[in-house]
């Protein structure tokens, strides 16, 4: 009976062993479950709070300081976790002037592709900033200003003469009835076909992206008046409520304000605002050569302007 007795109680511990083998085998399998549960949680909290793994991007930006006699210009490395930074180029020059170099220059306002501040050559080519998103590779972004144009600090382009060439074509409307006219009063009338005239001119922002792309505006820049200036002054010249085109045209007859282009191209290329002066430039040769003409508005008159009431 003893013998009996303790095959009995063997069967039953062994079965009792392998119940317990089998249970801390599900145990572990249930443990290995809940860690790897947690683990993913913890990324996926990571990633929501913004704290995943560095992901950076490495730009090496043109740097040259006027206040230090005998500096030469540098190429500076900025290291950016894209993870914590916004997606545009604009966004990256934000965080490393406000959280690593506060020495560092460059112009900006809207963010929104409008007033043409943050103009730059960004990876070879001219752009916005603001509107150029950041390359999520490993190879380094090269920021320079734009090319071929006095510097006054680091990004930042002197745009004088530029803006002096602008001023030169005279951009507001110019007609014979100027002193007879009340203005705030009257508004000049204009035909539907007419105003489409104007699509793809009156965007420009005056960015400088396209005559600093120019070859013909490096090498000519004090007489050529370039893209940007020449697309505007087509804006005028081609506008049926101005009265002064032929007087404008006069004022490009010489061998450089137009005629220096030569249909690179460059300019539509680089247009961050998807504009053509190459095109506009083309019509002006056209106006200047007599194959094309102007042509009579399509609408003339004045209406008195519609005003709010109080």
């Amino acid at each position: 009976h003893f013998y009996k007795s303790f095959q009995i109680l063997h069967r039953m511990s062994s079965t009792a062993a392998i119940r317990g083998s089998k249970l801390c085998s599900s145990l572990s399998q249930l443990q290995l479950s809940v860690r790897g549960a947690a683990a993913a949680a913890e990324a996926q909290g990571a990633a929501a709070w913004g704290l995943r793994a560095e992901k950076v991007k490495t730009f090496a930006i043109y740097r040259w300081n006027p206040e230090k006699p005998g500096d030469k210009p540098v190429m500076q490395d900025y290291k950016v976790d894209l993870n914590n930074c916004g997606p545009m180029v604009l966004d990256a020059l934000n965080k490393i002037k406000n959280e690593m170099d506060p020495t560092l220059t460059f112009r900006r306002s809207c963010r929104e592709g409008i007033c043409g501040s943050c103009a730059m050559n960004i990876g070879g080519v001219n752009t916005l900033a603001c509107l150029t998103k950041i390359e999520a590779t490993n190879k380094a972004t090269k920021i320079y200003p734009l090319p071929h144009m006095y510097v006054v600090k680091d990004l930042v382009p002197d745009m004088n003469h530029f803006y002096e060439q602008y001023r030169s074509i005279q951009p507001w409307l110019q007609r014979e009835d100027e002193g007879s006219r009340n203005h705030g009063e009257q508004q000049l009338l204009q035909s539907t076909e007419d105003r489409a005239k104007l699509d793809g001119l009156y965007e420009c922002i005056l960015c400088a992206c396209c005559s600093t792309s120019c070859p013909s505006y490096w090498w000519n820049g004090e007489k050529y008046l370039g893209p940007a200036v020449l697309m505007q002054a087509y804006r005028w010249i081609i506008d049926s409520r101005d009265q002064h085109s032929v007087e404008r045209l006069d004022k490009l007859r010489d061998p450089f304000s137009v005629y220096r282009c030569h249909t690179i191209m460059n300019c539509t290329k680089t247009c961050p605002k998807g504009l053509n002066p190459g095109k506009a430039i083309a019509e002006i040769k056209k106006l200047l050569a007599g194959i094309a003409i102007k042509g009579e508005p399509g609408l003339k008159g004045t209406a008195p302007v519609t005003q709010a009431v109080e």
